[in-house]
């Protein structure tokens, strides 16, 4: 449990241990080269000083043998540093398969979180202890990011682009949630909570919650928009036929291609414009100031839970 005394944050998720091994690493291999430096000085200084005005020191050639010590002995570490915090970034940012999603909006000065069955929180996001829980962000306004020091984790949330990271708590209780990223004047207070529960106590939880998931919302809002009229299920649209579409290779005009992840979808939408589908023509409106940022992510789940379901979505991309 935390204590007056506790100087680093506990470690609450899986990541938490390796991210502070190596930590401690870096930091005794620094100490020690750092008392070894200094006390040489010393030493050398003590050792080899001037006592007399006539004193001359003799002229040293050099030794290899000292030159390779130096120079390999230091190589080696920062190789061996170099090879440990990559297998670390590799597991920090390969997403398990089965993580649950939730979607983050970062905004001057709160963090508005979607649980994909509709649940919304505010400066609070409630998970299962032991239950990957990968993060999909951007910000309606300026740079923020996403701090969790019991978790180790830490990144950017930008705006006009998706960010993810995941996490994996194995504690249960409720952890610091920080913007780490100089937001504006009221940055100090856009904080807030991860409350990791049991899966049962998580279940209940997000049974009590009203309102349609946020796949639905997604559905309802592609209707109102129109979308259906050209992004029909079939071939037959004024756009591209959107059944699968996520995750899949697009073909665009002039023979490049794209893959249809969150990010595409998002400029499908926003600034349908800049890539445009082969076979089809530019006609797209843009939604760019009719559709919120949580609107949005509303639409691409929807996108995503046609594709994982084997239904025919009519999904909007150009």
């Amino acid at each position: 449990m935390p204590s007056f005394f506790q100087l680093f944050p506990e470690q609450a998720s899986t990541i938490s241990k390796d991210v502070d091994a190596l930590f401690w690493f870096i930091t005794s291999v620094s100490a020690f080269f750092s008392v070894l430096i200094a006390l040489l000085v010393i030493y050398f200084a003590v050792k080899y000083r001037r006592r007399s005005d006539g004193d001359r020191p003799r002229t040293v050639e050099g030794s290899l043998g000292l030159e390779l010590t130096w120079t390999i002995i230091p190589l080696g570490i920062a190789m061996m540093i170099f090879a440990w915090s990559a297998a670390i970034y590799v597991r920090i940012y390969r997403v398990p398969d089965d993580a649950m999603q939730v979607f983050v909006v970062g905004k001057q000065w709160m963090w508005k979180m979607q649980h994909m069955e509709g649940q919304r929180e505010i400066n609070e996001l409630h998970v299962p202890v032991g239950r990957a829980v990968k993060l999909t962000m951007t910000s309606e306004d300026v740079i923020h990011s996403f701090f969790v020091p019991a978790f180790r984790i830490k990144q950017d949330v930008l705006p006009n682009r998706y960010t993810t990271v995941w996490f994996q708590a194995t504690k249960v209780g409720v952890y610091h949630l920080f913007c780490a990223e100089y937001c504006g004047t009221q940055h100090a207070g856009m904080i807030g909570s991860i409350i990791v529960m049991e899966p049962s106590e998580y279940a209940a939880w997000l049974s009590g919650g009203a309102g349609k998931s946020l796949a639905s919302s997604g559905e309802v809002l592609f209707q109102e928009l129109g979308c259906v009229s050209c992004h029909r299920s079939d071939s037959g649209g004024r756009g591209p036929a959107l059944t699968g579409v996520f995750g899949s290779t697009v073909k665009l005009q002039g023979g490049t291609t794209v893959t249809a992840d969150e990010g595409y979808l998002r400029e499908s939408i926003l600034t349908p414009q800049a890539k445009i589908v082969s076979g089809y023509q530019p006609i797209m409106p843009t939604f760019k100031g009719l559709v919120s940022e949580e609107q949005l992510l509303q639409l691409i789940a929807y996108i995503k839970e046609q594709k994982s379901s084997g239904e025919d979505p009519n999904h909007g991309s150009r």
